[in-house]
């Protein structure tokens, strides 16, 4: 298989086919990130033949030797076949309908037995398309993006870089409703700063309120030295929150969740990792953050933020 660099994908996208078809971020400004770093290019289509490739391996995966063995040792016949395939790179829904067409087709040719194919992708990815576009990339199989809106906070949005606005994600996601492909986000807890993060949760929650994400995944803002956003801490033009204010900010955006929708904290930025569906299991994950709030340990929760080498 074709990787470039490290691959990043949803919790959520562990069983499926990860199969390379860009390298990078499009954007590659947003202050807080560094995910893309090791790159020495800021980003890259994957070439048809690659991608064919790769596809020819994954179709032995039923009948190749280690497979079958994997198989056996958890007590299944044979190896189960592939029924999702996640596109990895930071955003490959920029690439043109033609050409995600055209990578849907041969996963079909090659890989028939998979059902849908989904990948990260940012709201501005979604403005370039069409209606009649998503339409037809949906009929292709084309379900369940993942968008790292971050907030629905627009002061937020517009200091970290992210190149959209709330409005953006109201319009871009009501779009994806319309043409039924369903989608996930990511929110990124302390992304508004101290003292403002409750705001931010309430603003984001106004957002969601008004569409249909299967999930929302919270993932805690944890700051590297290389990114741009510790540069404007250093020069002072910014504050981190506190680790217990993020789950106060966290509690706010739950409680303030009107709509049916998966909550979840699963990535590795998360010290405590839970999930749950609401509104049923609303009063549990309230309950358990609040035990977390509480306890107030700071300096523990802080430490472990410290030494997170990588999310």
């Amino acid at each position: 298989m074709h990787y470039t660099g490290t691959i990043w994908r949803p919790p959520y996208e562990a069983s499926s086919l990860l199969l390379e078809v860009t390298a990078g971020c499009t954007h590659h400004r947003c202050k807080f990130c560094t995910l893309y770093h090791d790159l020495p290019f800021r980003f890259r289509m994957s070439p048809l033949e690659d991608i064919e490739s790769d596809l020819r391996e994954a179709q032995l995966w039923n009948t190749d030797p280690i497979s079958r063995l994997s198989a056996r040792l958890r007590g299944m016949p044979e190896p189960e076949r592939i029924q999702r395939v996640f596109l990895t790179g930071a955003n490959p829904f920029v690439l043109k309908a033609e050409r995600l067409l055209s990578i849907a087709g041969l996963i079909w040719q090659y890989v028939p037995s998979v059902r849908t194919i989904g990948c990260f992708a940012r709201i501005t990815d979604i403005t370039s398309k069409s209606d009649e576009e998503l339409a037809s990339l949906r009929g292709a199989g084309y379900d369940g993006l993942t968008i790292g809106i971050e907030s629905g906070d627009d002061e937020a949005l517009r200091f970290m870089n992210k190149g959209f606005t709330a409005a953006d994600i109201l319009k871009q996601c009501r779009r994806l409703d319309k043409a039924g492909i369903h989608y996930s986000f990511f929110y990124l807890v302390s992304v508004s700063g101290a003292g403002r993060g409750e705001t931010g949760a309430k603003a984001t929650a106004a957002v969601c309120n008004q569409l249909h994400p299967v999930l929302i995944g919270v993932n805690m803002l944890t700051i590297y030295p290389d990114s741009e956003l510790y540069q404007e801490i250093q020069r002072g033009n910014w504050k981190e929150e506190s680790e217990i204010e993020k789950y106060r900010e966290i509690r706010t955006l739950l409680e303030n969740l009107e709509i049916p929708v998966r909550f979840a904290a699963l990535g590795a930025s998360n010290a405590f990792q839970f999930q749950g569906t609401l509104p049923e299991d609303k009063d549990t994950l309230a309950a358990a953050l609040d035990k977390i709030i509480e306890a107030g340990k700071e300096d523990e929760l802080r430490a472990y933020r410290r030494n997170l080498p990588h999310l």
